[in-house]
């Protein structure tokens, strides 16, 4: 008999999570309470009120996030980007602050019985915190989230930022004063792409591949998404890259994420000048300290070209390892 139940839990199916946040679809009310002074003893809280607005992303493999609220300390604006592993069969939460345009270390977890919890270790006041995100008592008529604060390593929470939603409609307000540097790209595009087969190993093999790219805008202009799906000789190809406009340093934040992983990589940083995008990161390639540039260039209202290339030697000489001629197929509202 016990042998038989053992067998019985080894064929259980795993739970596919991809669906775990479709409750938030859509656009809703959000009340929230903040604490104003996290993990200092203080009991004061402000209130906020604005918008949340969610759909799904990359065949509904992520879901994208937008937050816009106001309150006594002004106006906030922020994004999550939940990309979900496949493999792990968890979650990875990114949130954006639309002040400096860049992505925070993202929080990892998982929905169990109705409950999504979510957790990072980060550093808060020069104090290293464990950071949990909550979603909980989630009907068609409302949901909660609650973030919370750990000092001691998980053995006690403080609550500072509590949000109660529940549906509306109407789109997040405009600002006229968004960065449209992206404009260009915004709708789907055929692509054509030449991908070298071994980059920094003399190779000259190439391989093609054709697919689509579609680009959407997030916070009306100043961040955008682009969701890729092409087919070639290795295969079946997905991926999604988030672009935040940091308005301080005038500059872009480009990071891009695989369907297989479900993780956004290291960012690449740059700007447009002259009709031409230059964004520029550190990465490892096959144990290497390497730079990689990507570039758009050749940019008409109905086609850009994007390269990326690799450098070992920091950015004397570079090597072109990936190309890609879009069309445009239908334009989107800009």
């Amino acid at each position: 008999m016990l042998k038989w139940l053992l067998l019985t839990l080894l064929v259980l199916p795993v739970r596919d999570g991809q669906h775990d946040f479709d409750f938030g679809d859509g656009t809703w009310h959000s009340q929230i309470r903040r604490l104003q002074h996290p993990l200092t003893g203080s009991t004061k809280w402000l209130d906020y009120d604005g918008k949340v607005a969610s759909r799904k992303v990359w065949g509904g493999k992520a879901h994208l996030e937008e937050l816009e609220v106001d309150g006594p300390t002004g106006h906030l604006e922020g994004l999550t980007l939940r990309l979900y592993d496949p493999k792990a069969h968890q979650w990875s939460l990114y949130f954006g602050n639309s002040a400096d345009g860049t992505i925070g270390a993202p929080l990892i977890g998982a929905f169990q019985d109705g409950q999504g919890e979510f957790m990072d270790q980060e550093s808060f006041d020069d104090r290293a915190i464990l950071v949990r995100h909550r979603f909980f008592e989630i009907t068609p008529g409302a949901h909660h989230f609650e973030q919370a604060f750990s000092g001691d390593r998980g053995k006690t929470w403080e609550p500072n930022w509590i949000a109660t939603l529940t549906p509306m409609s109407g789109p997040i307000s405009t600002d006229t004063a968004r960065q449209h540097d992206f404009d260009f790209n915004i709708g789907t595009w055929k692509t054509h792409i030449k991908r070298l087969l071994h980059p920094l190993t003399g190779s000259t093999t190439w391989v093609e591949y054709g697919g689509t790219h579609t680009v959407h805008k997030v916070w009306n202009g100043r961040a955008n998404i682009g969701e890729m799906e092409v087919d070639g000789p290795n295969g079946h190809i997905e991926g999604l890259q988030l672009r935040l406009y940091n308005p301080q340093s005038h500059q872009w934040s480009l990071a891009f994420a695989s369907s297989g992983e479900g993780k956004l990589g290291q960012p690449a940083i740059g700007e447009f000048a002259n009709g031409r995008g230059e964004f520029y990161s550190q990465d490892t390639f096959n144990g290497r300290a390497i730079l990689v540039r990507s570039v758009y260039s050749d940019i008409t209202p109905t086609s850009c070209r994007t390269e990326q290339a690799f450098s070992v030697d920091g950015g004397k000489t570079w090597e072109v390892n990936w190309v890609s001629a879009d069309t445009l197929v239908q334009a989107d509202a800009r």
